[in-house]
């Protein structure tokens, strides 16, 4: 039974979207082959261009090889599942960022890079979560497991809190900001979290070195203190394919 193609997307495009789909949900696990040539060919109605299109669009996001005598075979990859509560409380002082100790419990190479920090003002989303139009400072940061991007993170900090704090400064925050906060009085106790998908600007292709189309996960994480006030504001942007969110209730 062959498939219909609908809207906008070119037809490699979206056969290549069906085959990472299964690969990233374990139907085709590492070391299997992807289904032959004829057999996509009778399920998609598409010419062998077409399909070998469709299998270069994974072979360059390096899911996928084609071996002589085997076919297109998969490759090892991984979908990080990253815990955002995991990462809320302070830790203690003089410790690591959890972010950091809990990626190397799960045997990953964590690191983080600062970009830059700046004083701007923010969007327009960020600004309705502080609630007024003052200023903030801006700290993004992009996140490695494994030596590959999987978060570009940028944090908002009311400047009446950031000034003359370590918030200001392009360097890593010993502990993470949640221990910069709970040693400034601004203990964070509530996270609230809007998850959309998007497509990626060129900022966000460039850092998280995206090689082929496809979505982004983008969430903006607005972070209260005790008071209900609203002390940093986080957007936090991963890959659609290469890594995701756990939420446990």
């Amino acid at each position: 039974m062959t498939q219909e193609m609908p809207g906008p997307w070119a037809q490699h495009e979206l056969i290549a979207n069906y085959l990472r789909a299964r690969i990233l949900n374990g139907t085709y696990p590492a070391g299997s082959a992807i289904p032959s040539v004829r057999e996509l060919r009778a399920q998609f109605n598409a010419a062998p261009q077409t399909l070998n299109n469709a299998t270069s669009i994974l072979a360059t996001e390096g899911l996928v090889r084609s071996e002589r005598g085997r076919g297109v075979m998969v490759l090892p990859h991984q979908l990080h599942m990253l815990t955002p509560a995991a990462s809320k409380d302070p830790v203690e002082p003089g410790t690591p960022f959890s972010w950091l100790t809990n990626a190397e419990d799960e045997g990953l190479a964590a690191r983080i890079e600062i970009l830059k920090v700046e004083t701007v003002q923010p969007p327009a989303d960020v600004r309705a979560a502080f609630g007024d139009d003052t200023d903030a400072v801006a700290r993004t940061q992009l996140l490695f497991l494994d030596d590959r991007p999987v978060e570009l993170v940028t944090g908002y900090y009311p400047a009446g809190i950031a000034a003359g704090t370590a918030l200001e400064k392009p360097k890593r925050i010993r502990g993470g900001t949640p221990r910069l906060l709970t040693d400034l009085g601004y203990a964070p106790v509530r996270c609230v979290d809007d998850v959309t998908a998007a497509l990626p600007v060129a900022e966000q292709v460039r850092h998280l070195r995206m090689v082929t189309r496809e979505p982004i996960l983008r969430t903006l994480r607005t972070v209260f203190e005790a008071g209900g006030r609203v002390v940093e504001v986080l957007e936090v942007v991963k890959p659609g394919t290469r890594a995701g969110s756990r939420y446990r209730y």
